[in-house]
């Protein structure tokens, strides 16, 4: 037998007292505290962001007494309702299609383990990868058994995210021939934050040097390399792409990679995002110094820069 109960109906009294919103009406919004759509400002640990009841609370934020307080250090940020804080420095979230500098952590039965600056490794399987005989080619037994020739312990390579597994681990590839094993230069780590979404990541700067910024916060500063060397199926040699030997390196252009490598640590510790026009202003003021390369990494010589730069801007 099915009974059903009936519910009191509010009285008016009660029904004041509670607080209703619709999603276009605005109640007791208090928009001078500075949450207008699109604005960001920096908030720390503890910190009250809001006590209206309007807004929800997103990613970086807890609610205490009814009010919505951050819980990292970052950027605030509202979308719509959603208010959320973007924490300043944390570890890489991907992004199908991003491109990323690893190293080769490990080698397993076809594949490979890559550090890439996430929560957990990237994952490179071996039938993702350019090898001898042509892009298509099936991956045969023997290929298995020679992956170190390919990728071994250690190497640095530049690749995109293909997918997520279950797990949430990335799953990239190297099929571009524009992607692969790096040589030739250095390795500078930066925070996420500061490599923003371009259209290009791979810049060419007129002093010789070859930027690939990763969006997990690796960049690799190297010697320039003519654009025909890079593309082009027939230009595919398998030795220069796996090979752990660098090319010869001048000087000047020693002097060049480690000049670009410091100027990127200067602005990383001001925590200013890097652009190309950024750090060409950067570069022809630290030539105009005439000083040594190691001599910008001085905190007085590091802040007159930034100092300048943000006088050009």
């Amino acid at each position: 037998m099915i009974s059903f109960a009936s519910f009191p109906v509010p009285s008016q009294n009660e029904t004041q007292g509670m607080t209703r919103h619709h999603p276009d009406v605005e109640d007791d919004i208090d928009m001078d505290e500075g949450f207008e759509e699109g604005f960001h400002r920096l908030t720390s640990p503890g910190e009250p962001l809001t006590s209206s009841q309007a807004f929800m609370r997103g990613h970086g934020t807890y609610i205490d007494n009814d009010e919505v307080i951050s819980s990292v250090a970052g950027t605030v940020e509202r979308v719509n309702k959603l208010i959320s804080v973007r924490a300043v420095r944390s570890r890489y979230n991907p992004e199908v299609g991003d491109l990323v500098v690893g190293r080769i952590t490990e080698v397993q039965p076809r594949r490979w383990k890559v550090d890439a600056n996430s929560r957990q490794d990237a994952v490179l399987m071996l039938s993702s990868v350019n090898l001898p005989g042509g892009v298509q080619r099936r991956k045969l037994e023997s290929d298995e058994l020679q992956m170190r020739t390919f990728f071994e312990e250690g190497d640095l390579l530049v690749a995109e995210v293909q997918a997520f597994f279950a797990d949430g681990a990335m799953s990239l590839h190297t099929r571009s021939l524009r992607y692969g094993k790096l040589r030739n230069g250095q390795l500078v780590t930066v925070p996420p934050a500061l490599i923003r979404r371009l259209k290009s990541h791979f810049l060419s700067l007129p002093c010789g040097v070859d930027l690939i910024l990763g969006l997990n916060g690796y960049i690799w500063a190297s010697k320039h390399v003519k654009q025909s060397e890079q593309e082009g199926e027939e230009a595919f040699d398998a030795e220069a792409v796996y090979s752990n030997k660098n090319d010869d390196i001048d000087d000047a252009t020693r002097l060049a990679i480690s000049r670009v490598s410091n100027i990127i640590r200067i602005l990383a510790a001001h925590f200013i995002p890097l652009t190309d026009t950024l750090l060409l202003d950067a570069y022809e003021w630290a030539v105009e110094q005439e000083g040594d390369v190691k001599d910008l990494l001085q905190a007085d010589i590091g802040d007159a820069m930034i100092a300048t730069i943000a006088a050009r801007d």
